[in-house]
């Protein structure tokens, strides 16, 4: 005699905690627990009867393991957009019924909020990882800013960065805006108009700063005109601005884009404060890393300049003087014949001044600082005049009114890459042109290097160029391939862009492109606050001001 059983099976599914569906073959819901409805948002069971589900029939499902940094686990993952509410994550399992396989029954479990945990805590740890990888710093803060839109699905994400002297503000990492050269002139345009950066005030607060509603602010304001196009692109609403703190200093600001019904709650803000730390961090360690690579190369510029002088100028010079002195003395001896004597001399003159020039065009490239302070144009003037005299080529320079403007450490790295363009031209490219054009324009220092040699190819250390999806040629490994990473590494750290043309008759462009830094404008004497950030009154989530900034 069999026992009957104490609780019914539709007793059971009335109160599991899970959803419980049943699927008919074409994904139909056919049947739902209570737990079911109350996930999927339905205000009763049979709501959503015969309504098409987001699950996968058990046939049609593949296993998904995790990966050390992934979120997903051997269940299924579901979306759903409920009728009310934001949308849902589901994670569940199917399996057909034996007795008849058209059904399939799903248990599913609500995990939006455990796997957006996961998701963030996933982009902290790759963060990490690129914080230890050798990229540079633009490339770094772009991996951050992707990781934030990753994680918690933003419109999108911006890092500026401050210079040295806590005074500039460059765009040095973004992820869902399209990168476009002229935004920070475009800023600075509607700050001039009247329009308030409140990353500013996230600045000298040094806490993070709430706007809600903030793309309805800026389309009211008649002083964010012209970057109303470029923000109305994405699609956003409100907006976060967190400071970058490193040391006890503010390195920077992280601005991040919510899409319209995102909620910015603690976590969110307790998320973006650690990706900004993370940024914050990166930020600190190029700065170090770069103070000691320009000590290292400044005490191997001034080494190399002292010892050059010092040793084999001054050897060259005596080489010189003695070769005039046995010009003297065949002039004046009829034992040996002059002309033997004028010939080794003019010989040995002609040797001595040229390598002389060489060695000093040496100690100036090794040591621009003095030329630089003059300006940008006269130290790649005087880099162009040098290389004249020294290989025969005909260059070609042609400078905006506006290029002395650019400030000295960013005229250095501008001076080395051209000086590195011109080096590979005459060592591979086999030209005998080359134009030069420097120009500021719409807040962008932009140079242009073309030759018209043979363009990159195989032989002499080059290769034809083919250009990938960002415009940038392909080149030869090596020293020339050095050159041109360092080139591209110093117009990142500006977060800048280079892009190389190339072909085999119309010879090699390399254009420069580097969106000059934002001056963060200082506080008028006698006015609250100190430093070089403006006081302000803070923007708080209960405050909606007619005029508050990006």
């Amino acid at each position: 005699m069999s026992a009957s059983p104490l609780v019914g099976w539709d007793d059971i599914a009335a109160v599991a905690p899970d959803g419980l569906a049943v699927l008919d073959c074409v994904g139909r819901f056919v049947r739902l627990n209570p737990a079911a409805a109350a996930l999927l948002r339905a205000d009763a069971e049979g709501d959503l009867i015969g309504a098409s589900s987001p699950f996968t029939s058990v046939e049609g499902a593949a296993e998904c393991r995790a990966g050390l940094l992934e979120v997903r686990s051997d269940e299924q993952v579901a979306h759903w957009e409920p009728a009310r509410g934001p949308r849902r994550e589901f994670a569940y399992r199917a399996r057909s019924l034996p007795a008849d396989p058209k059904f399939t029954v799903v248990s599913f479990r609500d995990v939006t909020d455990e796997w957006h945990r996961q998701r963030r805590i996933a982009a902290i740890a790759r963060t990490s990882i690129a914080l230890a990888s050798e990229g540079s710093l633009g490339s770094t803060l772009d991996a951050v800013a992707q990781q934030i839109v990753q994680a918690d699905g933003l419109a999108g994400v911006q890092i500026l960065t401050l210079d040295s002297t806590g005074r500039e503000l460059r765009l040095m990492g973004s992820a869902g805006l399209r990168h476009w050269d002229a935004f920070l002139d475009r800023l600075l345009e509607c700050r001039d108009r009247g329009a308030r950066l409140c990353m500013l005030d996230t600045l000298k607060e040094r806490r993070p700063i709430v706007v809600p509603h903030r793309w309805a602010q800026i389309l009211e304001d008649p002083a964010w005109e012209p970057l109303h196009g470029y923000l109305g692109e994405l699609n956003w609403d409100s907006f976060v601005s967190v400071p970058l703190m490193a040391r006890g200093r503010p390195e920077g600001v992280l601005n991040a884009y919510f899409a319209p019904g995102q909620e910015i709650g603690s976590r969110t803000l307790e998320f973006l404060a650690a990706m900004a730390e993370q940024a914050a961090l990166a930020v600190d360690y190029a700065t170090l890393l770069q103070r000691e690579r320009e000590g290292a190369r400044r005490n191997e510029r001034q080494r190399l300049a002292r010892d050059l002088h010092d040793s084999i100028v001054q050897q060259v010079f005596s080489i010189g003087m003695q070769a005039n002195a046995v010009g003297v003395l065949g002039a004046r001896d009829k034992v040996v014949p002059a002309e033997a004597v004028r010939a080794f001399a003019d010989e040995v003159g002609s040797l001595s001044r040229t390598v002389l020039a060489d060695l000093r065009a040496m100690v100036h490239e090794l040591r621009p600082a003095s030329s630089l302070r003059l300006g940008l144009e006269d130290a790649v003037t005087t880099l162009v005049k040098s290389t004249e005299n020294r290989t025969g080529l005909s260059i070609r320079l042609e400078c905006g009114h506006q290029v002395d403007t650019v400030e000295p450490e960013l005229a250095e790295d501008m001076y080395r890459i051209v000086g590195e363009a011109i080096h590979n031209v005459v060592k591979h490219a086999e030209a005998t042109t080359v134009t030069i054009r420097l120009a500021v324009h719409d807040h962008t220092l932009t140079a242009a290097i073309r030759d018209d040699g043979r363009g990159i190819t195989e032989s002499g250390g080059r290769r034809v160029a083919q250009e990938n999806e960002d415009g940038e040629a392909a080149t030869a490994t090596g020293q020339h391939g050095y050159g041109l990473r360092t080139m591209r590494e110093r117009a990142e750290r500006w977060g800048g862009t280079m892009r190389i043309r190339s072909g085999a008759r119309s010879g090699t462009t390399v254009r420069v492109v580097i969106p000059l830094p934002v001056r963060v404008p200082q506080a008028p004497p006698g006015s609250e606050g100190s430093g070089s950030i403006p006081s302000a009154v803070p923007l708080r989530e209960a405050e909606n001001p007619a005029r508050s900034g990006s």
